[in-house]
């Protein structure tokens, strides 16, 4: 990992059946045959319930909320992370119930290699209207990128769309208020908050962001298949991945040194569960090592989510 100032290089698995959706569909199996029509005639039954109108089915009840008690958790996370310098911001989004659970900071960060996600759907957006073509060896580069936080993808993608007019065209259509284009061109210090990249993510799956379903599954696809290690070598399962261990997730990550002083910055994202149920993002700004910065927000992620589940 380079040591300029900054850097960066740097996730719910889809292995569901979401219907006509982003992911492959399931078939229903009849086993058996039906058995063959009877010729012996039958009395007819009679009973008093023969008369009776069929009763209507029940309508579906509610969601289950499953982050009871994660407010006291998360608070308890961002005290001990603190414990060591640990600046950690945390938000959590159920999308089933519309629950959203943070730790109350809303201050605006580097987002690092997690801005690969902007550049990614930016991209997939213009092919999709028709207005820039993807080659093969572009495909694999977008890939890469979004798999193993590939830097020089990143940058030809960011100067090929237009550098911070990425940034401006991302914010305009999901509403991120908070986010920022970099103040130097320099795609690894765009800035935004843990609830903008949370609301960006909930709205690439609903759709409602404007990255047509196909296309949003090209992003989810590949950050289901993030890499122990980015291209450079440095290890990028720290936080949602190994914090939330018993989940399927989906996620991008973002770290460089150093922010604001000799903090680490380290940035993790993505999407939890079989069906996408859950977003998270968390960041923290730590000074110590790079392995025990990564250590600490693993273990806040732990700490929110005893048992590696939601």
């Amino acid at each position: 990992m380079h040591l300029r100032l900054p850097k960066s290089t740097a996730t719910r698995m889809a292995v569901v059946c979401v219907a006509a959706l982003l992911v492959s569909s399931c078939e229903a199996q009849v086993w058996g045959s039906p058995p063959a029509t009877q010729n012996t005639p039958q009395a007819p039954a009679v009973t008093p319930q023969a008369s009776l109108p069929a009763l209507p089915e029940a309508p579906p009840g509610p969601p289950t909320a499953t982050l009871d008690g994660l407010d006291v958790r998360i608070r308890q996370a961002t005290t001990d992370a603190a414990k060591s310098g640990a600046d950690i911001e945390a938000v959590v989004l159920d999308r089933d119930t519309g629950q959203l659970v943070s730790n109350g900071s809303n201050q605006p960060f580097p987002i690092a290699s997690v801005v690969k996600l902007f550049i990614a759907d930016d991209l997939l957006l213009q092919e999709s209207e028709g207005k820039t073509t993807l080659s093969a060896a572009d495909r694999k580069s977008l890939d890469v990128m979004l798999r193993s936080s590939d830097d020089s993808a990143a940058q030809m993608f960011w100067d090929r769309s237009g550098q911070n007019a990425i940034i401006a065209r991302i914010k305009a259509r999901y509403g991120l208020a908070n986010t920022t284009a970099p103040y130097n061109g320099h795609w690894d210090v765009t800035q935004s908050t843990a609830a903008d990249l949370v609301r960006y993510y909930d709205m690439l799956l609903n759709g409602t962001g404007g990255l047509p379903p196909a296309q949003a599954n090209v992003i989810m696809t590949n950050l289901a298949q993030s890499t122990p290690t980015g291209t450079d070598g440095y290890p990028q399962r720290f936080g949602i991945p190994e914090g939330l261990y018993a989940e399927v997730v989906a996620v991008k990550q973002g770290w460089f040194c150093c922010w604001s002083g000799a903090n680490q910055l380290h940035v993790s994202t993505g999407v939890i569960g079989p069906d996408r149920r859950y977003v998270m993002a968390i960041s923290s700004l730590d000074p110590v090592s790079a392995a025990a910065a990564r250590e600490t927000m693993t273990q806040a992620v732990k700490t929110m989510f005893p048992g590696g589940k939601i």
